[in-house]
């Protein structure tokens, strides 16, 4: 697994999850998020895409 360095404090996000778990064998997910439906697809080229 690659470490993650984003623009938290300590360079680390508070949660991680691995995209096999989060999508569970699908290639699209919903995301709800203060009340805003997004749309979370892996491609064929194996890239995460977020529409809203």
């Amino acid at each position: 697994m690659q470490q993650w360095t984003g623009a938290h404090a300590g360079g680390a996000p508070d949660r991680t999850i691995s995209s096999i778990d989060l999508f569970g064998g699908r290639r699209e997910i919903g995301i709800e998020h203060h009340g805003a439906y997004y749309r979370l697809k892996i491609t064929r080229q194996g890239k995460l895409i977020l529409n809203k």
